[in-house]
């Protein structure tokens, strides 16, 4: 079976919950548009510059708010508003791009997250780059089959989603994306450099579902496997249009 992109994801607000795409342009050196954009920053976290990258312990993360599992987020690229949803109940709504809007968004944080957040939350803006894990301008892959493999190891369903890649493959050999760093791949017309596989955290622990921490996904990877990767990241070498079931092959 060929190799082909089953499902295209990005995650507006760093630690809230993925929006679904059929396709996404991208550009050489940058990331999908909106991807991380925004995060919810502790309020004790200063930017003397400006909003830029910086580790993940700046900000509220599902590693260590699990809590944040219990929101679904949609977003509305064309007013750049964010709504939050409790049990698909409406709980707050507010233009991310503007002061006010940020505001209502931060008051109902400030109440949900109470004690697990150091100080009033704020909503941020990266505009040059991305509040992503890693300060490198580079997208997340994984594959599917080797989640399986893991879940073989973990004799419990493991949800993909708990490793919040932008491209989801299918119609590989488990793990065989670890053999491509340094290499090329063609998704479509596009072109991407394979650079590094992706080390997991204990964000991967949260139940999407409930907001429980119910598996040690790190432990499980490196028992059953001998490391803690699942994805490996990739950097755009050639702009276009990445689509739902483009073709993936070795360059």
């Amino acid at each position: 079976m060929s190799a082909f992109i089953k499902s295209i994801y990005r995650y507006p607000v760093k630690g809230l919950s993925a929006e679904k795409l059929d396709q996404v342009s991208v550009e050489k050196d940058a990331i999908f548009p909106y991807d991380r954009r925004f995060a919810i920053a502790h309020g004790s976290t200063e930017f003397p510059n400006g909003p830029t990258w910086l580790t993940k312990k700046h900000f509220v993360m599902l590693a260590k708010n699990p809590k944040l599992a219990q929101l679904t987020s949609e977003f509305d690229e064309d007013t750049e508003t964010l709504t939050l949803l409790r049990n698909d109940k409406r709980v707050s709504r507010g233009k991310l791009t503007d002061l006010t809007g940020r505001m209502l968004l931060e008051q109902f944080l400030a109440s949900f997250l109470e004690a697990d957040v150091r100080g009033a939350p704020k909503i941020v803006e990266n505009n040059a780059t991305a509040f992503t894990d890693i300060p490198d301008l580079q997208i997340s892959l994984i594959n599917t089959e080797s989640v399986k493999d893991l879940e073989r190891v973990v004799r419990n369903p493991v949800d993909p989603m708990r490793f919040r890649g932008n491209l989801y493959l299918e119609g590989l050999k488990a793990w065989e994306e670890n053999n491509w760093i340094g290499k090329e791949i063609k998704v479509g017309d596009i072109t991407l450099e394979i650079k590094s596989p992706i080390g997991r955290c204990s964000a991967t622990n949260v139940n999407l579902d409930t907001a429980d921490v119910d598996l040690n996904i790190p432990k499980s990877l490196q028992s059953g496997f001998g490391h803690r990767n699942m994805g490996v990241y990739a950097s755009v070498i050639t702009d276009g249009l990445i689509q739902k079931n483009a073709p993936v092959t070795i360059d």
